[in-house]
């Protein structure tokens, strides 16, 4: 008998179901971090961005900022306006449709744990403050026209909205880490740190809906380790988290065993559905080619709990603070382990890799138009040519890892050797099954070609080489 209550409930059953099928979160389409990058000129490269097989680009943060330094953009002054040597919010809003011209989405770095160090302009923690209130009245229409939410003749936040005035000393405490101030050196009064009063969650609830409704399709919450995990969820809650990957920057030195994911990482995980950025994968993956590591290490790191859940990670082998902040350039790989990291976060199986390019901020000149480079874009196709399909591990050693990518037969076949030596491993293709008589071409280098014709095949590694073979 037809009951509307029963049918109703199947009806949400079903929805419910396809939601969660159809989450951001679980594809692995690879993310180009276009840092620090003007809105106007994503927008003019969409076309070629989808060409190159990005899904998904993730953009500096979109508010009101000032200065022309990259770490200004990490300085809000006014959620309710996009205004920034970036771009403004026309510019940002016309990004969002051209790449959604070419099925690309927009994930968006959002700073929501605190405000701009403006102690040497003013003494109070009104903001945006007079000086930016009269600018609005000043152009009002305009102002207007860029508004996001809220009302622009009065502030945003107040010395109410904050936590008390205390540079964080202990980075091991909790406590201070979530609720005290990011500083420099004395005399600096550090960034003023928001609290999660329901006036704080309320107006970055309408900050990231507004985001939402323009397009965006994920969050990366900047420096999730300086703000309470009950904080986040409050803020990207019901609609506004629905059918969006969120994810998190906590950086660790390490997975299980190490400090800092005990203390910040795994309770981040074990309590919310947000994904991270996989330091634990990062760091497995830096010890690895370091001199003296072993690849093998790379074989299954989940496995010993130095990798994230394939559906949680953000897997990366640079990320923007590496090379801009003197404290991370330690973490710098050397550019050759750099390629063959990325060989194996793309050609691997589990997790959202993230491709970093900027424009020189760093002084380093390696990540400019790296996003576009022969090597990556190829990696990037055997990534999408594979995508979905299983990771089988073929052969390790210290010097080389050998992997297939198929659901029976293989798919694909990635071999890296971080030594001077050639490599070379022979496979028993019935107990590792290909496609006999069909050609594997190598996306890196095409002219390295293979064919299976027999039980027993040789693998052939050049030293100090990604192989990306993938069947025609």
């Amino acid at each position: 008998m037809y009951s509307p209550v029963k049918s109703a409930l199947r009806r949400s059953f079903w929805l419910a179901l396809l939601a969660v099928l159809y989450l951001p979160t679980a594809a692995a389409n690879t993310i180009l971090h276009a840092f620090n990058w003007t809105y106007p000129d994503i927008s003019s490269k969409a076309a070629e961005i989808a060409r190159l097989g990005y899904k998904t680009v993730l953009v500096s943060p979109p508010l009101k900022s000032t200065g022309d330094q990259w770490w200004a953009r990490y300085q809000p002054k006014d959620y309710r306006v996009i205004e920034s040597p970036l771009g403004n919010t026309h510019d940002f809003r016309n990004m969002v449709t051209a790449l959604g011209k070419h099925g690309v989405a927009v994930y968006a770095d959002v700073v929501l744990n605190h405000m701009a160090n403006e102690a040497a302009e003013r003494s109070d923690l009104n903001y945006p403050g007079k000086k930016i209130l009269d600018q609005y009245a000043s152009s009002w229409n305009r102002y207007n026209e860029l508004k996001l939410f809220g009302d622009l003749s009065k502030n945003l936040f107040s010395a109410a909205d904050f936590h008390p005035s205390r540079c964080i000393h202990n980075y091991s405490s909790v406590f201070e880490v979530e609720n005290w101030r990011l500083c420099g050196a004395m005399p600096d009064t550090g960034l003023p740190d928001l609290t999660d009063n329901s006036w704080v969650i309320e107006q970055q609830q309408h900050y990231l809906q507004a985001l939402k409704d323009m397009g965006v399709r994920g969050f990366r919450v900047d420096a999730a380790k300086h703000m309470s995990l009950n904080h986040i969820k409050r803020v990207i809650a019901g609609d506004i988290g629905q059918g969006m990957h969120v994810f998190g920057e906590i950086i660790t030195s390490g997975g299980a065993g190490n400090a800092e994911y005990t203390n910040f990482l795994k309770p981040f995980l074990e309590r919310s559905d947000f994904g991270a950025y996989d330091f634990p994968l990062f760091n497995s993956i830096r010890n690895a080619f370091d001199y003296g590591g072993s690849l093998k290490t790379l074989v299954d790191p989940l496995a010993y709990g130095q990798a994230l859940q394939p559906a949680r990670a953000i897997t990366f082998v640079t990320t923007h603070d590496i090379p801009n902040n003197q404290g991370f350039r330690y973490l710098i790989m050397d550019p050759a382990d750099e390629k063959l990291g990325y060989a194996y976060i793309l050609g691997r199986d589990g997790g959202v890799p993230l491709v970093y390019s900027d424009h020189n901020e760093s002084g380093d000149k390696r990540w400019v138009d790296a996003w576009k480079s022969t090597p990556l874009t190829a990696m990037i196709s055997f990534h999408n040519a594979v995508q979905g399909q299983p990771m089988k591990i073929i052969g390790s050693g210290d010097c080389f890892l050998l992997f297939s990518r198929g659901h029976s037969d293989a798919a694909g076949v990635v071999g890296i050797n971080k030594c001077q030596s050639a490599q070379e491993y022979w496979v028993n293709t019935h107990e590792h099954k290909f496609f006999w008589n069909q050609p594997y071409v190598d996306v890196l280098n095409p002219a390295d070609k293979f064919e299976v014709k027999s039980q027993w095949h040789r693998f052939y590694i050049p030293p100090r080489t990604a192989k990306m073979w993938l069947r025609q």
